[in-house]
């Protein structure tokens, strides 16, 4: 099933202070901070269940600009998602949900190289 989620990122959000000075983006944390809220809100989990397995920018973004998150699940139970703006793709990649184990407790999610 395909969701469609409405994102908008105020002007006066506190990331555009220092990113950048007279010509403010939206760093791409706060795209995928506010794509996995609504990605695991609309699969019925908390953020911390899901993490990212993928992402790409291809455009950046300015303030108070108003975005469209569309995702789907896929066959291996991945999530793939993309940021619009219009027609214009943002940034896309895929979200893997992380299960809790028996206390409850969601595992860390490894970064870097193992080892």
């Amino acid at each position: 099933m395909r969701h469609e989620t409405t994102l908008a990122i105020a002007p006066d959000h506190p990331a555009f202070a220092g990113h950048f000075p007279g010509t403010p983006i939206v760093p791409g944390v706060v795209l995928l901070d506010l794509a996995l809220y609504a990605i695991g809100e609309a699969a019925g989990c908390a953020p911390g269940a899901c993490r990212i397995a993928s992402a790409k920018f291809f455009h950046p973004v300015g303030p108070g600009v108003v975005l469209t998150l569309r995702h789907e699940a896929g066959a291996d139970g991945s999530i793939r998602f993309e940021i619009l703006d219009g027609a214009r793709r943002i940034a896309g990649g895929s979200v893997q949900m992380t299960l809790p184990s028996a206390d409850g407790a969601v595992p860390p999610v490894q970064t870097g190289a193992p080892g």
